[in-house]
C-alpha cells in the first residue's frame, strides 16, 4: 500500500491497495433523459468517472461495471430500452472491465454475478464506488459494502443524482440529497467520502513511489 501526502491531519492520507476495485454503478444512457428524471446536479460527474476509470486501467487495478435492469413498467432503464445501454465513455472502456454485474435493485451486491463472492475470490478488501444515483444505488452499494466489511471509498464528485419529491409535499434538491449521502456514509461509518482528485493523486503516487 502507498499513501499520498496530505497536510490536513484531520483528513488522513488515502491508501489505495493494488487490487482495490473501482465499482462503476449504473452509468447508463437512460439517466440523460431529463424529462423522466428532472433536474440533476454535478455536471462534472461523468468526466470524473472517466478519469478514475482511466487511472484504474493505467495502473492495472480491477474495474467492475454495474448495470441496472429495471423491471418497473415504463422505465427508461428497462432492458428493451435504449437507455439500458452504458453511456458512450463507459462503453468505450468496457473491454478493460474484470466483471459486469446486472442488478434489478439498488445494491450492486444483490446482482448477478455475485459481487461479494467475486471480490472474495480475488482477495479484494477495498472498493471505490462511483456512478448514478448518489443517494440511491451508489449509497446503497456503499452501505452494503461497509456492512460486509469492505473498506469503501466514495468520491462524491464522481456521482450525481436528481431532485426528489417525498411525502406530504416534501422535496430535496439533488445537491441536498448528495450532501445527505455524504453525511450518512461518512458520519455513519459506512464509507469514507472523498474527492476524485485525492484518489487520482493516491493512485498515481503509487505508480511513481
Amino acid at each position: 500500500m502507498t499513501t499520498n501526502e496530505n497536510p490536513n491531519p484531520n483528513d488522513p492520507a488515502i491508501e489505495i491497495a493494488d487490487n482495490t476495485a473501482l465499482v462503476v454503478v449504473d452509468v447508463q444512457r437512460g439517466f440523460d433523459d431529463a424529462s423522466f428524471w428532472g433536474p440533476r446536479n454535478n455536471p462534472e460527474a461523468e468526466a470524473n468517472i472517466a478519469a478514475l476509470m482511466d487511472a484504474w486501467q493505467e495502473t492495472g487495478r480491477p474495474l467492475v461495471l454495474v448495470r441496472h435492469r429495471s423491471v418497473l413498467p415504463g422505465s427508461v432503464l428497462a432492458e428493451d430500452q435504449p437507455g439500458h445501454a452504458f453511456k458512450d465513455f463507459v462503453r468505450d472502456r468496457r473491454d478493460t472491465a474484470a466483471l459486469l454485474v446486472t442488478k434489478t435493485v439498488n445494491s450492486s451486491f444483490h446482482g448477478t454475478p455475485d459481487l461479494a463472492r467475486w471480490l472474495e475470490a480475488q482477495g479484494i478488501g477495498g472498493i471505490v464506488v462511483v456512478g448514478i444515483q448518489t443517494n440511491m444505488c451508489v449509497e446503497t452499494t456503499a452501505r452494503v459494502g461497509g456492512n460486509l466489511g469492505y473498506e469503501v471509498l466514495v468520491p462524491l464528485d464522481a456521482t450525481h443524482t436528481f431532485d426528489l419529491e417525498g411525502p406530504d409535499g416534501l422535496s430535496l434538491t439533488a445537491d441536498a440529497l448528495a450532501t445527505a449521502t455524504a453525511v450518512n456514509l461518512h458520519g455513519g461509518g459506512f464509507a469514507r467520502v472523498t474527492t476524485t482528485a485525492r484518489l487520482l493523486s493516491a493512485v498515481r503516487g503509487a505508480v511513481t513511489a
